[in-house]
């Protein structure tokens, strides 16, 4: 545990804060004791955000129990109190809530990196959630090691070592985990899933969890790959005039349907497309009039993008309001 976290902040400078996301369960609070003991050592300064949501009876008084082990695991810690909604179900609601939070107050500490306690469990999980999803690569590549500002030392950690850690740290202070009783509910679909990984590992004969998260690893290479191809041929073929963004419809036929649906993406987004709301059927439709062209009308896209052909071009197009003409009250503009 606290090798894993140690080569997770090899790379910060002597005096870098560093912020712990900490839930008071046993996960968490094994990230936490390590840490405790790997940043003194670097010459950094560690820091616990404990965020309540407010989701469960008596949960203020769960976050101020976890701040304070925290504190005696030698780490100084604040709660933080959300509000969570309801987009995307409790689960989602949730996590958005949480992230914000916690990039919140990486700002407000000017700390470059949050250290998340997932374990190769979760990962696992991650990728049998998504995979009955219907996820292409780069969401089967699950979580990544380091994304920005989040890190997950304990990614290849099997969740028993984790929790022996946490057992370890607290048994000497006379403290305990919290157990989430969320984290029993098959209501949610992360649990449910939980519950299959020991089915899953008997059937296969063992190694279930570990290849599942092989797979991510794989998956984030091949992806990283594609998706930097993609970028290359952006910049080469696109093309932007004012609020148009076009491409060669030969060009792209040309490129491997990994490829060329990534350029179309990154067409999109870049005319304003908001990401969240931008599906594969979205980007399929497009990639029609590229390759399957017959003559077919503009495809319209989230955000107001509309996407046609135009003598061998794909162009993309923000929404424009139209103007009235001044002596007829019809729409100007071709």
């Amino acid at each position: 545990m606290r090798r894993a976290v140690a080569d997770a902040l090899a790379d910060l400078a002597p005096g870098t804060s560093v912020l712990v996301a900490c839930s008071g369960g046993p996960d968490s609070l094994a990230l936490v004791a390590a840490t405790a003991w790997a940043a003194p050592r670097s010459g950094l300064q560690a820091r616990a955000i404990v965020v309540d949501h407010g989701l469960q009876q008596g949960s203020a008084e769960v976050a101020d129990e976890a701040a304070t082990t925290c504190e005696l695991l030698g780490v100084p810690a604040e709660v933080v109190q959300v509000s969570v909604g309801t987009e995307g179900g409790p689960e989602a609601a949730a996590r958005e809530a949480r992230y914000a939070a916690l990039a919140d107050a990486a700002k407000r500490h000017a700390a470059p990196v949050v250290l998340l306690g997932h374990t190769l469990e979760d990962q696992a999980e991650t990728v049998l959630l998504r995979l009955g999803r219907g996820a292409g690569a780069r969401s089967l590549a699950a979580m990544a090691p380091a994304a920005g500002l989040w890190r997950r030392p304990l990614l290849d950690l099997p969740r028993h070592v984790v929790r022996a850690a946490a057992l370890d740290a607290l048994q000497p202070l006379g403290r305990s985990a919290w157990s989430d009783p969320h984290n029993e509910d098959p209501a949610y679909a992360r649990v449910r899933v939980r519950r299959l990984l020991p089915d899953l590992d008997a059937a296969v004969g063992g190694g279930a969890v570990l290849g599942l998260a092989r797979s991510a690893d794989l998956l984030r290479d091949d992806a990283d790959a594609l998706d930097a191809w993609a970028h290359r041929e952006y910049e080469a073929e696109v093309v932007i005039d004012g609020d148009e963004i076009s491409s060669d419809c030969a060009a792209l036929s040309d490129l491997p349907a990994a490829v060329r649906t990534r350029v179309i993406r990154l067409m999109a987004l870049a005319c304003g497309a908001p990401g969240e709301a931008l599906g594969i059927d979205h980007i399929r439709t497009v990639e029609a009039l590229v390759i399957s062209w017959h003559g077919q009308g503009p495809a319209s896209l989230p955000g107001g993008v509309r996407a046609s052909r135009v003598y061998g071009r794909l162009c993309l197009q923000p929404s424009r309001p139209q103007t009235s003409s001044p002596l007829t009250g019809a729409s100007s503009g071709a």
